[in-house]
């Protein structure tokens, strides 16, 4: 299979430090917020990210999760305390978010420590899901081995049963994370690769920026 010739080219805006926030956080948002404003497909998700984990010898494993919250503390989002990423994250508690915005020719990475959100946070969350998910984060052994599709549709339809007219409890197996940034880096396309990258590291209290070459 030969891709040589599948580009593009990017050329839709620059981005300078006259533009940037102090605060990568809050440049964050803002870019969040224009992605999610001029999305125009129906099947885009702009709280998409990449997160990368990687385990005590060193093998990284990614996968793509939905960002449920930004706040100054991080970005939060939700997964099976019992996968392969929480397992990774025990051993290993780096980790890297990619959110890649092609609409707008826009990317954000970020790398940070990852720590497990308080149990009110995860109750919080997960009692407003959508009742199907509910059920689906209590049957999934997430990552385990399954020997067919009719037994988790079966442990499914069983636990429906259960709760009928009833409030489903969160799992103690399921739960939030928080990701707190360290490095943060902002990278906006433009004409002949000639990309602009800003990177935020933490000092201390404050963020120091430097532009990087593309």
């Amino acid at each position: 299979m030969d891709l040589h010739e599948l580009r593009r080219n990017y050329d839709q805006q620059t981005l300078n430090p006259g533009n940037l926030r102090s605060d990568p956080i809050q440049q964050f948002r803002e870019w969040f917020e224009h992605a999610r404003a001029t999305d125009s497909a129906s099947w885009f998700e702009p709280n998409a990210m990449t997160m990368s984990t990687a385990d005590q010898r060193g093998r990284v494993s990614s996968r793509i999760l939905l960002l449920k919250a930004v706040s100054e503390e991080g970005f939060t989002f939700f997964s099976n305390y019992q996968s392969d990423k929480a397992r990774q994250l025990v051993e290993n508690n780096q980790a890297s978010l990619l959110f890649f915005w092609p609409h707008v020719e826009r990317q954000v990475r970020i790398e940070g420590t990852v720590v497990r959100t308080d149990a009110q946070t995860s109750d919080e969350y997960f009692a407003g899901r959508p009742r199907g998910s509910q059920i689906g984060a209590v049957v999934s052994r997430q990552s385990a081995i399954l020997p067919s599709r009719d037994k988790l549709e079966a442990d499914a339809a069983d636990l429906e049963k259960q709760y009928a007219d009833k409030l489903i409890p969160r799992p103690d197996f399921w739960g939030g994370y928080l990701l707190t940034p360290v490095r943060v880096e902002f990278w906006q396309g433009r004409p002949s690769r000639l990309h602009d990258r800003f990177l935020y590291t933490r000092d201390g209290d404050c963020w120091q920026v430097v532009r990087l070459s593309p």
